[in-house]
């Protein structure tokens, strides 16, 4: 009997071990900072657990910074919003200018959960458009219904 409780406890344990390691957004990530920047991008990882996004911000004095944002809806997620792995490669092709709203790393590095990303003609990509299925959570009270017209 013994044997059984310690071998469910071992189990419990190396179960729970993947669910720790795991990083909360609000923890790494300051939500209430966002910083948007317009970059060029330089590579595009379609990889669980999230989506990794890798771009150069030229600043006005020509100075280049690397840049790497994490989306937060997984692939999954954007699948089901139709961003499949060769759209979302198509969209966010080597090249491609855009604009990103991140929430950067509370660790000061040029790190960010994307919060919103559009490319040169104002289309949202990935389904991140600063709301939405596998949007970040921004917290707080959710918001107020709108009132009835007439009402």
């Amino acid at each position: 009997m013994r044997t059984k409780y310690s071998v469910l406890c071992v189990g419990l344990l190396a179960a729970a071990i993947p669910a720790v390691a795991h990083h909360g957004t609000g923890a790494s990530y300051d939500l209430s900072h966002p910083v948007t920047m317009q970059g060029i991008v330089t590579e595009f990882h379609y990889a669980n657990p999230h989506p990794q996004l890798f771009f150069d911000v030229t600043d006005d004095k020509g100075e280049v910074t690397h840049w790497s944002g994490e989306f937060y809806p997984n692939p999954a997620q954007l699948i089901q919003d139709g961003w499949g792995r060769k759209r979302s490669e198509a969209a966010l092709a080597p090249g491609t200018k855009i604009t990103v709203t991140v929430a950067p790393a509370r660790a000061g590095t040029k790190v960010g959960a994307i919060t919103k990303l559009v490319n040169e003609k104002n289309e949202v990509l990935l389904g991140v458009g600063g709301g939405g299925p596998g949007a970040v959570p921004q917290g707080g009270p959710p918001p107020a219904p709108a009132p009835e017209p007439g009402k």
